[in-house]
This record gives structure tokens, sequence and C-alpha cells, in this order.
């Protein structure tokens, strides 16, 4: 295809995180050489987020996208600093707070997520932070040099790798979870199970079941984290990981659906002509899956720039990629493919070390719908191949560390002839 040329067809992204950066770089991968302009409120060029969780102590947390020079040298129009406040539909006008405005053809809303707080008494004290920007793990990084000693609000994947990071370099550390164990909402029991036990192990302490009722201060600055039993956790600095809210405002200003995020089809168009929206402000569709999701990860992220790069460009996106996220802690390198679902029993498979499995979550008709892993690269990449082929597998082979991963991918019985 001869990509269409001219400011009628200019795209406009809004956001610039992993979503907005990667859809602007494909779009000139894919040769479209209409205007590209990418606008993003921080000053930095876009970056790698995963590392502010697992490296804001370190001076590599930093890690550019693409050099700075790839934008210029690709005719993309980066904005940093700058924040878009409005959008004229009819217009097909972006305003910006700088008072400048940009014209668009097509517009993409990737403006990803704001983490939530706790709305309880004492949250405005210094001390308590969210983690979602390179100042924020700048400001935890600092407060964890001073000896801090730290609260962890939500035992998610990000909680539990700022948790992990802080004891390695000897911080007090309790992770304060509301739910009956860590990573509820995401992970299986049997997991949830081992991560709490290797962080124990390490000197975390996790306390369950336990929701926040108020922060106490002194001369402003935090000192106490205080549950509804009335169980106090002393503390100078909290963290707060509970999860995080679309950023749906410009896109509800465009008339644009949105519940629990931006409603979008397979390839990232919205309800309103010439209007697309990716990466974690949405809800999406999955090929293998049923009903929308809102999958917050870099994955995701990249797939949906993928398939709306495709759709901008007239060309075909393929199909979608199984769901996968990554999370590391402490010497535990985890892969997840998939995603859970009642009913499922799991398999555990032994890794090669006492820190390596795979855990198999198996449907009734032996076909697999998720795979959690540690330090186990193979059982992951066999693991979310079974998913995608919907290979029924013998759970007894399954569980069988002397039976080649490998060996199962085909039929769910050994066969030499299958590669990977």
């Amino acid at each position: 295809m001869t990509a269409a040329t001219g400011r009628s067809d200019s795209v406009v992204i809004i956001g610039a995180g992993h979503a907005g950066a990667t859809l602007a770089g494909l779009l000139r991968q894919q040769k479209w050489a209409a205007p590209i302009t990418l606008i993003g409120e921080e000053s930095h060029p876009p970056y790698h987020r995963p590392p502010l969780s697992k490296k804001f102590t370190d001076d590599t947390m930093v890690q550019l996208l693409k050099p700075a020079h790839f934008y210029p040298d690709n005719d993309i129009e980066l904005l940093l600093g700058v924040r878009a406040t409005a959008v004229d539909v009819a217009a097909r006008r972006v305003g910006l707070d700088n008072g400048e405005h940009r014209d668009f053809a097509t517009l993409v809303i990737a403006t990803g997520a704001t983490p939530r707080m706790v709305p309880v008494p004492g949250a405005e004290a210094a001390g308590i932070s969210t983690l979602r920007t390179i100042s924020d793990a700048q400001r935890l990084g600092s407060a964890l040099d001073a000896g801090v000693t730290l609260a962890v609000i939500g035992g998610g994947y990000v909680g539990m790798e700022v948790a992990a990071v802080a004891r390695s370099r000897g911080v007090d550390v309790t992770v304060i979870e509301r739910e009956d164990r860590i990573l509820a909402r995401v992970a299986s029991a049997e997991l949830s199970r081992r991560l709490t036990e290797y962080h124990a192990a390490r000197g975390t302490r996790v306390v369950v079941n336990c929701t926040v009722a108020e922060f106490l201060a002194a001369d402003g600055a935090l000192t106490t984290v205080v549950a509804q039993d009335g169980t106090s956790i002393a503390c100078d600095h909290v963290l707060v990981g509970v999860g995080a809210v679309p950023n749906v405002e410009l896109a509800q200003q465009c008339g644009v659906a949105c519940d629990g995020g931006v409603l979008v089809d397979r390839a990232g168009r919205t309800n309103v002509p010439g209007i697309m929206a990716i990466g974690d402000v949405t809800r999406r569709p999955h090929d293998a899956l049923d009903g929308l999701y809102r999958l917050e990860s870099i994955p995701s992220a990249v797939e949906q720039a993928k398939h709306a790069a495709a759709a901008i460009c007239g060309t075909d996106g393929g199909v979608h990629e199984t769901p996968w996220f990554w999370s590391d802690q402490f010497d535990l390198k985890l892969k997840i493919a998939g995603l859970l679902e009642a009913g499922t029993r799991t398999i555990v498979r032994a890794g090669e070390s006492p820190e390596s499995f795979g855990l198999f979550h198996q449907r009734l008709d032996r076909t697999v719908c998720a795979v959690e892993t540690a330090n186990s690269p193979k059982d992951f990449m066999a693991g979310k191949k079974l998913i995608s082929e919907g290979v029924p597998v013998d759970p007894d082979l399954l569980a069988d560390a002397e039976v080649p991963i490998r060996d199962l991918l085909r039929d769910g019985s050994p066969t030499r002839s299958v590669t990977y």
C-alpha cells in the first residue's frame, strides 16, 4: 500500500507512553507518510515504565523507548510537557495548554491511567506516594536512601516489586493487603502462597485482611498507618499501590463510550468515527476471549498499537496474541500467560531448581487457560502455546518434570517431533 499524505491524513496521538510511542513508530515503519504528532505531559521522551518499580534506586532506571533523535529522524512531532485540554470533534482539532492546537484526521487517545489513592483521613501527609512516573520513582528512591521504614498499601505486582527492592536494600517493609491474600485479583492462590512465603523468608512482613482507616502524622510527616481493626503500623513512608483509574476525561468530552475505560473494538476504534484509543485507558475485546478486558501490561499496549497502526494504514494486523505479563521479585523472574478462570485445577510442574516452577491452570476438558511460571522460560513458552492452540494435556504428564514440556504441545502426549 502507498501511504496517504497531506494534513488531511494527519494522526495525532495524545499520550506518549508505551502505547502511543509504539504506534507512532509503527506508522512510520509501515510507510505512513502523513504528519504524526505525539503529545506527552511529561518532560521526558517516551520511556519504559516497568523499571520504575524494579530499579527506582538504580541509575539505570530511565530507559528510553527510542533514542531522542528517533522522533525528528522519522518526522514525528514530539511535544513534551504539553497537555491536551480540549478536542473539537467537528473541527478535527486538539487544543493544547500552551495555546496551540493540532488538526487531525485520526485522533488516538493513549492517556493511560492514574494511580488510585486511599481516600482516608491523613492521606495528604508528607511521605505518602504513588508510582507511575520517573519523578515518582526518583522520590521513592530518595526516601529509601534516607533509611525509612516503608509500608506498601496493596499487594499487587507493583507493590510486591517495590517491597522486594526495598528489602534487598535492608529497608523494613510491611505490605498491607485488604484481601485475604496478595495478588488476589491477578494470580492464583498457589502463586500467592508461594510469593508470600518467598517474601516473608526475606524479611517482608505481609498483613492480609487489613483495610486502612487513616494515616497519622506528626508535624505534617507520616508516622503511622492505622487499620480499621485498630492495628497500628509504624512507618515513615508509604507507597500506595492499589490500582489505577483510566484517564477517560478527554474521551468522554468527545462523546466516546466509556465504561471502566474507553470502549474500543479489536483494532482500537471507538464509537466515534476518526477517534481511536489504545493502552491502559481502554477496555477491549480479545480474539480468544469473551467480553471486554482492561489488560494493563506492556505486551497489551504494544499489541494494541500494532492493530491500530494496521487499521490506520489499511493493512491486516493479524490475530491477537495470548495475553501475557511479567514481574521481577528478588531472584524470581515471573512470567504469566493467559487469564485465570473459575473451576480450573492447578497442575504444579517442578523446575530445574527450588526457585523454578510452572503452575498450569487446566479446564475440565484438559485445555490450559493460564500458566504462571518462575525462573522457567521453557514452561512459560510452552504454556503460552498450549493456551493459544487449545491443546488438551494429560495432567499427569504435565506434572511430570521428567517429561519434556515440548513433547506435550501437539496432542497432550509425548511426541518427539514437536518443536517450538
